[in-house]
């Protein structure tokens, strides 16, 4: 899947049709109830993406907007999902005006966080392909112990998939390929600066010998 092009986020008095700042709201259309307006769409879909452990606790977690800025928030509201979560068979939940699309596994619990408006195919089709690149990645072990052997690998996989809130990925086979060559490219790195490393300290051993 190609990634999709950021749009940026238009600023206040920036665009044609941008109003004023601090004008009047464009007023309702007829019919419109009062208050009620279309959004427009947005590839920044994607508020948050979670995974904690089967007593709540978080694992690995990235926020997307300033919806929840600190860091006592994120928690105040994971422990929030969780207590909704934890003990249905559902896998959508509506909580403080977000759509929480959730999977668990074993003892981990994985949760993708958009607005109420957005569609829950399409979160639901990311949280698959979370669990579902997760699952290579770990060999079939999505459990908290394995999970916290490759949490790099497993930070990867989410950056494939949701970029700053937007979807970049929904296939798993073309997440495991990016984040294998990802991987590769940070092994053949870190071997090179070993090498370097070595090298010169065998021209600072040979110069002491002169």
């Amino acid at each position: 899947m190609q990634r999709p092009e950021a749009w940026p986020r238009p600023h206040p008095g920036e665009g044609a049709a941008a109003a004023p700042t601090g004008g009047p709201a464009p007023p309702a259309r007829a019919g419109e109830p009062a208050g009620l307006r279309l959004q427009e769409p947005s590839l920044y879909t994607i508020k948050a993406v979670f995974i904690l452990d089967n007593d709540g606790h978080r694992l690995l977690a990235k926020y997307y907007d300033d919806t929840f800025p600190s860091m006592k928030e994120q928690m105040a509201f994971e422990k929030n999902v969780f207590n909704k979560t934890s003990r249905t068979d559902s896998e959508i939940a509506f909580l403080g005006g977000m759509t929480i699309v959730y999977k668990s596994s074993i003892d981990l619990f994985l949760y993708v966080v958009g607005s109420s408006y957005e569609n829950e195919l399409m979160l639901m089709s990311v949280l698959t392909c979370l669990f579902e690149s997760l699952n290579h990645v770990l060999r079939k072990n999505v459990e908290k112990r394995w999970l916290l052997e490759n949490m790099d690998g497993a930070f990867l996989v989410v950056d494939e998939i949701v970029d700053g809130g937007v979807i970049l990925e929904s296939d798993p086979q073309q997440v495991i390929q990016k984040v294998n060559f990802r991987a590769d490219d940070s092994g053949l790195t870190e071997h090179s600066v070993a090498q370097v490393l070595q090298s010169a300290k065998e021209q600072i051993k040979w110069s002491l010998l002169k």
